[in-house]
């Protein structure tokens, strides 16, 4: 049987942490900030920690057990 490999395009995206939680990049970081207050921006800047049926679908497309975060 041929090896599992990897979703390529997702691992680019995530970063698994230690603990087994995947961590990711919120949306609306790349331009148009102008127009955004500061309250905005900066939960942005937090990170963000995917969690619930997104998790079960990131399993399947890396083949590991995860942490919701």
């Amino acid at each position: 049987m041929p090896k599992l490999k990897s979703h390529k395009g997702l691992l680019k995206r995530i970063k698994v942490t230690a603990t087994g939680k995947v961590k990711t990049k919120k949306s609306s970081t790349g331009h148009l900030k102008s127009n955004k207050n500061g309250d905005k921006i900066r939960l942005i800047r937090e990170d963000h920690y995917v969690k619930g049926d997104d998790i079960k679908r990131f399993e399947r497309m890396l083949h590991r057990r995860l942490k919701a975060g």
